[in-house]
């Protein structure tokens, strides 16, 4: 298997087992399991001695094994690239767990709902049972008769007590009934008839019994039985026309379950007699055979000795050999218990075969009900198979009720004749051996063997290897065949048909209920509805192979146990429908009996194999916990590595599968929880936190959060040891995003979040008591301090899915301290207001409350612990806003929810009826002005785009952001304060519309709803102009910019997008009164503010008594309530009204992470990706994309020399678009083009078919422009990056419909905020980029004085470089040689070029060139050289290696230039003229030679029918038009100001078709996928 390295070349992330694309390094975690089988272990933790037909039958010696890690011999070349940055499962659906594959089977419930046990059993009038009743008197021969029955029964399950009634009167039968079903209770009783010797049952369904003098036989009704027995019973009719009492047994249970129904029976304590189980040895007008080589009594003895009757059937129907009698046969030695002896690997045989045929024909719940449920039942029905093979070869047909298919001629049948030829073969040797030992009287086969037997005798009888026995074949053969199954497209899906796996019928209700009919019609009902839909098109599993339950029969084996084990493990690794097929067949006793063996080599097996069934079926927790299994799992995950001696290969893997089992055990099962704490199974979760692999990070970080999750005695142990100040540092510096979630979800779960698999279950109550804590106060501190840490750094990530986690964990201290966050949201409010009135208020309310609140808490020390506090609160409520308008709709839509929940609160507060409080001037002293009134917006609401600073008594401890300065283009440097705070408009409308009582939005919030915002981004808030009825000139206004929005195209969102905004209000309405409770006219604000937080002490008061009361009773209870004593008069309503109308539930949120990790043990593991699969579609798609790709580096390679002498003004292609071409960039080897204009429409073009791809629009308000776009991940498809003036950077995939994933269209992979300190210019670059694709590197700058190093791995920012410069940063290039990616290129406005090496953050500037006296429109590396091009035409090629040495110039377009790239493998360059107001018609366009200095191309293209107003359409931009070289072939393209983009390329003397290939090359790769089948 080959082992490929994903993570693009970095070494320090494989050693640290991180790809970056949510799996681990070496192959997506693949491993293989082997045997060296053949060696027997001395360990044996299950007795030999247990029945070996019974399912439970386990043994525990293990053999030993190897596990190891391979690499492949493939013949297949590795020709697949790596994974794609921005690929991995979390880039398909942000944490959210995947919807259901459609066409993938559902999974059944495996277990029975119904574990009824046969506990007793009565034997009727039997005559018969392996005894001559000629041989001994009367009534002794039926006493005889009925010891040997006994016997026989026994056998079949020693634990039930059978009960001979030998001829019983009527009056017998009634008592014994009677008292049969006072002992079974609501359990099963077997009622066993032997009706030889006295009349058949007759057609109206009675038997005979004698009377009660017994003179004579008399009729008993079935009725009259079925009213004594009740039910569940199972019946046995041993007799000719046995089909009499079968059919009317059916018959009056139908009629009985009826009248129940009428009488409103309760179906709990009801069991319906047609649930009960019948087997019929003939059918109604048939006669039992009567041979004189078979017992009389056939059927009894095909059920209860099997084997006898399967060796006399074999002598019948088969030749013998000529040293072989038929008495020999009927010798077979060896104990039929003792699966090493001949007859013992017979019975053993004989039991898989069986279990394989009724597994094979009969439907999944018929077997789970005759086979699983009861090890009586699954006994006769596995020896009933055997009956209705030997009993139809004499013309009479056993039947059964339930009914089933016939099996006599099922094709494992020869597989038996086969294994007892094999054995009667060695018969001649095996009892001359026998002989020898002295034996000399042989038992009959199927008896005991006697205790006096001596240790020599037995192992000569047994016919063990020493005494010359061969064992059989057969089980080594049928794991052959399963494993050719698995190797040769076992994994492979396939068209719905006789290849495919069948539909299953969901089980049938709990208690079945109706007659035959009804019950038939409930069955095809659920059988329609498993089948998929006719024209569905799905693919579908194979067909199971056919050895799944011999498999299990191998797993009692000491030879072939791991074998069978690994073949296990492979076939579960398939999939959930996999591991739920392998439960349904009863694999789960046999593994959960192995945990009890002690053997270190079978532990890999066993607990992969473990963690698959866990991740399917949750439900195995108690089993773990019942059976003390958790301990094994806890016992290898605390094992200590040793240097040069690993306890396990692929330790950390495994370590983390434990983490997982033991995760599982904790989910919502407290006792799981307290077990894995007392087995320090938590302990040893946070020393793994430091393991170097990220997966064993991830999964103990995982397991802490559920252990934790609602246990306040774990969570205040922990609270001591501070492990959540650990999850803090792993939350905010480890690597991985999915670390860093997992961290963020455990702290969630520490403060409050619910883990509960259960969607009502949403937590609360912080981190509980604490009882450990003294001071209150503390408590907070510890709270409000975790969220904070990881608050200011993790609402930057670049993952989407962290930022998801972030706010769940906010939403849980958001809820306990509401009123510090109400206190906040008013400090907010109020600053905004004043700002925005521009002078006119002049009393600073705010910061004045503050600061008389901060002097009521009495000492300076308590003064500066209030202040920050309320600061640290301040600060994440100012982030919170900002993450309202995350560009990732799920961010947005959590934030939104928290955000509205406090304004909900600060509505309902006594702030709104404060005198001269913004809240109150604004119109919002009540909720709704009238019935059926609305008003319109507020005339003090601030307007769009103005910016406001903090007030100083919360704020002035913010670290301020450099500044940067500008003289010749007179900027201004916003603070960052300020900067957060630019979402006043909308706050001010939101509050506004809630208190009119406008509705709030249902779901995730679409930016192409959202109000356009000051600072160039989206507002999340409802729309007052589509609520508002009436208008004005700002209402007109608005409407204008809303028409105008409409013309983009919709923005794309993620592929899945679960998370939901939720109202803070009951059906979206305020109350009808506003909340007069919470009015204090006679308040200040600094004494609300007290009350606030007052309310938030309390709040927790109640919280510790409450959950501490709750774990406590007696004499402890009264102290605790003597140390908390009730807060009366201090609730939610004391603060925010008695009817708030304010949802309680909405807060904490909810998280689905773990349920997303989970799918990654329902994942493929043991197999390559499919892209690594030679021949199946990916990997074919990608061999032709590496051939495709590598003839187009190739020819470009060849041209490049000519190229650099040759014209560049031949036509290729013309497309037109709409408005000004802004930003170009080309695809290195698809012929896809994609532009941006002003108007912020992107476009993806087919440049050689001149057709659109896709277009649409990322979102952002027209004022904020889009300033970079470019491809990355080129080799393998591509995916499309966007970065926007605003920092934003969002990626798209599936632009190309040919190489879509799904019919969804163009999606959001992810978007984050590139630019964290962004400064606000008059004119700026905006946000530039620079892309190296190997190390997956980002360079991020612009309008800041910072440039930002992201990696694609990380989704991280790893580094920030001071530019230590004042003006923006206008262009990026990273060095395109591969042994120098760490340096990179950077122009500034002011003319100055700078070379940084960015292994060196705090020195990073190599070089610095001011030639320049202009804005740098563009800089290209050339080898050791670099070019740089100015807004006034100088072009400069600078030689790097030495401190100032200008190689080259050129002064190109006297008028200045509006473009300018280099070609990246020609020795060219071009650039385009300026579009002036003085020149404006045309625009020149040159292509220059460097080595020759000429140019070699010089034209004009068409400019504007009229003069520009402005000199660039965008605030963002330089120019109107664009530029760019394709990054491989001979081309260039042209972006004009009328929305033309021309491409052209270089006259050769042969011209190749487009780049190198043939235009219609997707055609060929549809044709490739087209072309690739599936195994079927």
């Amino acid at each position: 298997m080959k082992r490929v390295n994903v993570n693009g070349g970095h070494e320090d992330l494989a050693a640290s087992g991180y790809s970056g694309h949510g799996h681990p390094v070496a192959g997506h975690s693949r491993f293989e399991y082997h045997s060296n089988g053949g060696q027997e272990s001395d360990s044996d933790g299950i007795s030999d001695d247990e029945q070996s037909n019974s399912t439970n039958d386990n043994h525990n010696a293990l053999d030993q094994h190897a596990f190891v890690q391979i690499e492949s011999t493939s013949s297949f070349p590795d020709i697949t690239p790596g994974l794609p940055f921005w690929s991995a499962k979390r880039h398909q659906n942000c944490g959210n767990p995947s919807p259901p594959q459609p066409g993938m089977p559902k999974l059944s419930h495996w277990r029975l709902r119904d574990r009824l046990k046969t506990v007793n059993a009565a034997l009727i009038l039997f005559l018969e049972c392996w005894v001559d009743p000629r041989t001994m008197p009367s009534a002794k021969a039926l006493e005889a008769i009925g010891t040997n029955l006994h016997q026989q029964f026994d056998s079949l399950n020693p634990r039930i007590k059978y009960k001979p009634y030998l001829d019983p009167s009527i009056e017998d039968t009634r008592k014994f009934c009677a008292n049969l079903r006072r002992i079974a209770k609501d359990e099963r009783a077997l009622i066993y008839y032997n009706g030889h010797g006295v009349p058949k049952p007759t057609p109206s369904g009675e038997l005979w019994v004698f009377n009660k003098n017994y003179s004579q036989y008399i009729p008993l009704s079935l009725s009259e039985l079925q009213s004594w027995l009740g039910s569940p019973c199972i019946y046995i009719w041993e007799c000719s026309g046995a089909g009499n009492l079968l059919d009317n047994f059916i018959k009056f249970a139908e009629r009985r379950d009826e009248e129940a129904q009428l009488h409103n029976v309760n179906p709990d304590t009801y069991f319906p007699f047609l649930d009960s189980i019948q087997l019929a040895a003939c059918k109604a007008h048939e006669t039992l055979p009567m041979c004189p080589e078979l017992p009389a009594d056939l059927f009894t003895s095909c059920l209860t000795s099997p084997m006898e009757i399967a060796l006399r059937y074999f002598v019948l129907h088969n030749q013998l050999p000529p040293d072989v009698t038929a008495e020999m046969v009927m010798r077979i030695p060896g104990d039929i218990k003792d699966r090493r002896t001949p007859l013992g690997e017979l019975n053993w045989i004989f039991i898989a075969i069986t279990d394989t045929i009724a597994w094979t024909t009969f439907p999944s719940h018929v077997f789970r009900r005759l086979y699983r449920q009861d090890l009586l039942v699954a006994a006769l029905f596995r020896n009933f198979l055997l009956a209705e093979r030997v009993m139809k070869s004499y013309q009479c047909t056993p039947h059964t009720y339930p009914p089933l298919p016939p099996t006599n001629t099922h094709t494992l049948w020869s597989s038996w004749d086969l294994a007892v030829d094999g054995v009667v073969k060695q018969l001649p040797a095996l009892l001359a051996v026998q002989k020898a030992a002295g034996n000399a009287s042989l038992q009959p086969t199927g008896s005991q063997s006697s205790s006096s037997t001596t240790s020599s005798q037995r192992a000569a009888q047994a016919g063990t290897p020493g005494a010359g026995y061969i064992p059989s074949k057969f089980f080594e053969q049928h794991l052959q065949a399963f494993q050719v199954w698995l190797d040769r497209g076992g994994d492979a899906l396939t068209k719905v048909g006789p290849h495919s796996l069948p539909p299953e019928a969901a089980d049938p209700p709990e208690k079945n209920k109706g007659n035959l009919a009804q019950r038939a019609a409930a069955l095809a009902a659920r059988e329609a509805e498993a089948r998929l839909p006719p024209g569905h098109g799905y693919l579908v599993p194979r067909k199971p192979p056919a050895q799944l339950p011999i498999l299990l029969q191998v797993l009692l084996s000491h030879t072939h146990r791991l074998k069978a084990l690994i073949l296990l493990a492979q076939f579960v690794d398939l999939g959930p429908w996999a591991v739920n097929l392998a439960l349904a067949i009863g694999i789960f006793p046999y593994v959960q009996k192995l945990l009890q063996a002690p053997s270190m080599e079978l532990r890999p097996v066993l607990i992969f194999i473990w963690a698959r069934i866990l991740a399917v079926d949750k439900s195995c927790q108690v089993d773990l916990f019942n059976s003390n299994g958790y301990k094994y799992f806890a016992d290898v995950f605390a094992m200590a590595e040793e240097p040069g001696h690993p306890m396990l290969s692929n330790a950390s893997e495994h370590r983390a599968m434990c983490s997982f089992i033991l995760a599982v055990l904790a989910r919502d099962f407290p006792r799981g929880q307290d077990a894995c704490f007392n087995s320090l199974v938590f302990t040893n979760c946070v020393t793994r936190l430091q393991e170097g692999d990220y997966l064993a990070r991830l999964w103990a970080a995982l397991c802490i959060a559920l252990i934790w999750d609602n246990n306040d005695a774990i969570r205040d142990a922990a609270a001591t040891d501070e492990i959540h100040d650990r999850l803090v540092v792993l939350a905010t510096e480890d690597r991985a995003p999915e670390v860093r979630a997992a961290s963020l979800y455990a702290l969630s779960t520490f403060l409050g979040a619910s883990a509960s698999s259960e969607e009502t279950k949403r937590g609360g109550s912080g981190a509980g008591a604490l009882q450990s804590v003294v001071d209150e106060e503390d408590i907070l501190r510890l709270e409000l301090g975790t969220v904070y840490a990881v608050f200011g750094i993790n609402r930057h990530d670049g993952s989407p899915m962290a930022r998801k986690e972030l706010l769940i964990l906010t939403s849980c201290i958001v809820k306990e301290w509401r009123g510090y966050f109400v206190v906040a949201a008013w400090v907010y409010f109020e600053t905004n207001q004043r700002a925005a009135a521009e002078g006119l208020v002049q009393e600073d309310l705010a910061a004045r409350a503050i600061e008389r609140w901060l002097n009521s808490r009495g000492d300076e020390q308590s003064q500066e612990e209030g202040r920050a506090i309320l600061q640290q609160f301040y600060s994440i409520y100012v982030g919170l806003q900002e993450l309202t308008l995350d560009t990732y709709p799920e961010v947005a839509a959590h934030a939104q929810t928290i955000s509205d929940w406090i304004t909900a609160h600060l509505l309902a507060s006594s702030f709104a009826r404060l005198e001269n409080s913004a809240l109150r001037n604004a119109g919002l002293t009540s909720p709704i002005s009238g019935p059926g009134t609305r008003s319109r917006v507020n005339s003090l609401t601030s307007s769009n785009g103005s910016t406001h600073s903090p007030p100083t008594s919360v704020h002035s401890q913010q670290p301020a952001r450099p500044t940067a300065k500008r003289s010749d283009t007179g900027t201004t440097t916003a603070s960052r304060a300020s900067s957060t705070i630019k979402r006043a408009s909308s706050f001010a409308t939101a509050l506004t519309n809630m208190a009119r009582g406008f509705p709030f939005p249902s779901g995730s919030a679409s930016t192409t709803n959202l109000a356009e915002n000051g600072d160039g981004r989206a507002s999340p808030t409802p729309s007052v102009v589509s609520m508002v009825s009436g208008g004005s000139r700002l209402l007109a206004a608005t409407d204008r910019e809303k028409e105008k929005e409409r013309d983009r195209p919709a923005p794309p969102g993620p592929h899945i997008s679960l998370a939901a905004y939720r109202s803070p209000y009951d059906s979206n309405a305020l109350p009808l009164e506003p909340p007069r409770s919470a009015a204090h006219p006679d308040a200040g604000p600094h004494e609300v503010i007290d009350r606030l937080i007052m309310d938030d002490m309390h709040r927790l008061n109640a919280r510790r008594r409450t959950r501490l009361l709750s774990g406590h009773r007696g004499q402890q209870q009264q102290q605790l309530q003597q140390a908390w004593p009730a807060q009366d008069g201090h609730q939610n309503g004391g603060c925010y009204g008695l009817d708030n109308g304010i949802r309680e539930d909405v807060l904490p949120l909810k998280s689905t992470y773990f349920d997303w990790e989970t799918e990654y043990f329902m994942e493929p593991q043991m197999r390559q990706m499919e892209q690594h699969e030679p021949g199946s579609v990916s990997y074919n798609q990608f061999s032709w994309r590496r051939t495709r790709n590598d003839k187009v580096m190739s020819e470009a390679r060849m041209q490049a020399d000519v190229a650099a002498h040759s014209q560049w003004d031949r036509t290729v292609a013309s497309l037109q678009g709409k408005g000004h071409i802004i930003n170009m960039a080309f695809h290195s080897f698809d012929t896809h083009l994609a532009v941006s204009n002003d108007d912020d429409v992107v476009s993806v073009w087919d440049w050689s078919k001149r057709r659109v791809l896709s277009t649409f629009s990322p979102g952002d308000p027209k004022s904020v422009g889009i300033t970079s776009v470019r491809f990355i991940n080129d080799d393998a498809g591509g995916l499309l990056l966007v970065a926007s003036a605003n920092g934003q950077v969002r990626l798209y995939r599936n632009y190309d419909p040919a190489y879509q994933s799904s019919s969804s269209g163009v999606e959001l992979v992810s978007s984050f905020e590139a630019i964290e300190d962004r400064v606000v210019l008059k004119r700026g670059a905006g946000v530039v980029t620079a892309w190296n694709q190997v190390f997956g590197t980002l360079l991020c700058a612009g309008d800041s004085p910072t440039i930002n190093i992201w990696n694609a791995d990380y989704e991280r920012r790893v580094s920030v470089i001071s530019t230590g410069m004042e003006t923006p940063v206008t262009a990026l290039s990273f060095h395109v040689h591969p042994h120098l990616p760490h340096l990179f290129a950077a122009g500034f406005g002011d003319g100055t070029v700078r070379v940084y090496d960015h292994r060196k953050p705090d020195d990073a500037i190599m070089r610095t060139y001011k030639d320049h006296t202009y804005w740098i429109q563009n800089v290209c590396w050339r080898g050791m050289g670099l070019m740089s091009a100015s807004v006034d035409g100088a072009v400069r090629l600078w030689d790097v290696r030495q401190p100032a040495a200008l190689q080259e110039s050129w002064n190109l377009h006297r008028d200045g230039l509006a473009a300018f790239d280099a070609h990246p493998r020609a020795n060219v360059f071009a650039a385009s003229s300026a579009i002036t107001p003085s020149y404006h018609r045309s625009q020149t366009i040159e292509v220059h030679s460097i080595s020759q200095r000429q140019v070699l191309s010089r034209f004009t293209v068409a400019g504007l029918t009229h003069s520009l107003s402005r000199a660039a359409p965008r605030a963002y931009s330089t120019g109107t038009t664009s530029l760019k070289f394709h990054p491989q072939e001979m081309l260039y393209g042209v972006g004009g100001a009328d929305g033309i983009v021309r491409v052209y390329g270089c006259k050769m003397e042969s011209q190749p078709q487009f780049n190198g290939y043939d235009p219609d090359s997707r055609s060929t790769y549809n044709q490739i996928s087209r072309s690739t089948s599936f195994i079927g």
